[in-house]
């Protein structure tokens, strides 16, 4: 069946406190998709960020983005007062969240959520620990210890817990169990405003698409508490780190750093952690997108004191035995499968084979120099068309900074004009593209520029991840022109 969605991070939502979340704002958004007639909202990972504030460098593949839990909901129910979130500066710009505010004030706001909390009588947080605890328990320890050693990551900590000698775990769980449950607090929290937002987006008629992104960093509970998985030496270091190799728009490749997985090891457990990974995407999503599925096939490695990926080398990855696994342990279960990039012979046969869609960014069809398979007259109808990506530019920037050559073919092969708007011309060839999917990100529908790119790939930038739509951008009238546009090309 046709349809379309729109993406757009849960951080991007407009509202108070610095940074969007998952309430009344959330909630107003998806009523903005059903009006618009868009049945799905796509979503980046929603797990905690770490060090340059990327949902694709989390602390844990698991847990959810304690930024994301909504303050005003925390007064509804008497948690927090008003005033107690009043009285803190959240932000300097509205339309960016600044994470260095944010990580210095959000925690002592929620420390006294909790500690209210606790005064309550709560049996549904109980037995969220007890659902969860084959991930949770571990996550908890690790954010406390990161607390208790000033951020310093695991591979820094006493010996005793970096190599996680029982003793020394138990004596620090005891020692930190208030800070173990304030993190155990902020799971629960976050995890019943999710189920709330997406209960109602399902009851709108709206699909969640979530990303799964395909490496874990260094730093990051799973790889303290599941090392054995991981390409690491004996002092737990990685040998060799994640990457892809340069090509056209990268002349030094992109050098990602993550710990590269042992995949004979998985292999050898039937690939339990993943299953477990997905199985957990699949409770708070209704598609999953898979981040970088090539190398799922063959991924690139890098030698781990290497500052490029230009020495990296590819690597077997585990092909079809992985993916036949997760076709036959997780049917029904959707995928995307993000195939941009170098694709082999091997690859498009991996993805074919799937059955998992690929997807089809408009940004790259226009090439004056060849024909390329990103134009929508050589789609299938088993594709998702992209306008863009969170690490393209917005339309208003790529068609103000492509080459002229480029941007003349695509005027003359989408028939652009001013009178429609070009960027609505652009939505326009994917909108009415074969393709069963169309997803356009929230900032093109704006007709914003280079000011609302969400990410520079392979760059660290206080702009990254921090663009945030205004109160009044996001309007009826913007709802009925799309809805127009969905519905001329038979997407409602």
């Amino acid at each position: 069946m046709r349809a379309s969605g729109i993406l757009m991070h849960v951080t991007s939502l407009p509202g108070p406190n610095g940074i969007g979340a998952m309430g009344k704002p959330a909630h107003r958004f998806v009523d903005f998709l059903e009006q618009a007639g868009q049945k799905y909202w796509q979503v980046l990972p929603l797990s905690p960020t770490g060090y340059g504030d990327s949902p694709y460098q989390s602390f844990s593949a698991f847990a959810g983005n304690h930024y994301l839990i909504d303050l005003e909901l925390l007064v509804d129910e008497g948690l927090l007062r008003r005033e107690e979130v009043e009285a803190v500066s959240w932000s300097g710009q509205e339309d960016r969240v600044d994470y260095g505010i944010l990580y210095e004030n959000r925690g002592p706001v929620l420390y006294k959520a909790y500690e209210r909390f606790l005064g309550m009588p709560n049996r549904a947080f109980h037995q969220f620990i007890q659902r969860q605890q084959d991930w949770l328990q571990d996550y908890a320890l690790f954010m406390a210890l990161k607390e208790e050693f000033q951020g310093k990551p695991w591979q820094e900590w006493p010996d005793g817990l970096r190599l996680r000698q029982p003793e020394e775990m138990a004596a620090y769980r005891e020692k930190l169990k208030y800070k173990i449950a304030f993190q155990y607090f902020l799971q629960f929290k976050f995890f019943e405003q999710w189920d709330r937002l997406h209960r109602y987006a399902k009851s709108k008629g709206v699909r969640i698409i979530g990303d799964v992104p395909i490496y874990v960093p260094l730093d990051s509970a799973d790889v303290w508490s599941n090392c054995q998985l991981f390409q690491l030496d004996e002092d737990r270091k990685p040998r060799l780190v994640a990457g892809v190799p340069p090509d056209a728009f990268t002349a030094d490749g992109q050098l990602w750093g993550n710990p590269l997985y042992d995949w004979e090891k998985l292999r050898a457990t039937g690939y339990a952690w993943w299953l477990r990974r997905l199985r957990a995407a699949g409770r708070m999503y209704d598609v999953v997108r898979l981040d970088h599925f090539r190398g799922f096939e063959s991924y690139w490695a890098v030698p781990a004191e290497d500052d490029t990926a230009r020495r990296g080398h590819w690597l077997p990855g585990p092909g079809w035995d992985f993916i036949g696994t997760l076709r036959e342990r997780l049917p029904g279960m959707e995928f995307i499968a993000e195939d941009l990039g170098y694709l082999t012979r091997e690859v498009r046969k991996l993805q074919k084979d799937s059955g998992y869609p690929g997807m089809k960014v408009l940004e790259f069809a226009f090439d004056s120099r060849e024909p390329s398979d990103y134009l929508p007259h050589r789609y299938t109808r088993d594709c998702v068309c992209y306008t863009g990506t969170h690490d393209n530019a917005p339309l208003g920037q790529w068609l103000e900074e492509a080459k002229p050559e480029d941007v003349a073919y695509a005027k003359e092969y989408l028939g652009l004009s001013q009178e429609e708007g070009q960027i609505w011309g652009v939505i326009r060839g994917g909108m009415g593209s074969v393709s069963d999917l169309f997803i356009a990100q929230m900032q093109d529908y704006l007709e914003l520029g280079a000011e609302a790119r969400m990410n520079f790939p392979g760059t660290l930038s206080n702009n990254n991840w921090t663009w945030r739509a205004q109160d009044g951008m996001i309007t009826d009238a913007l709802a009925h022109r799309i809805r127009e546009l969905t519905r001329l090309f038979d997407r409602i």
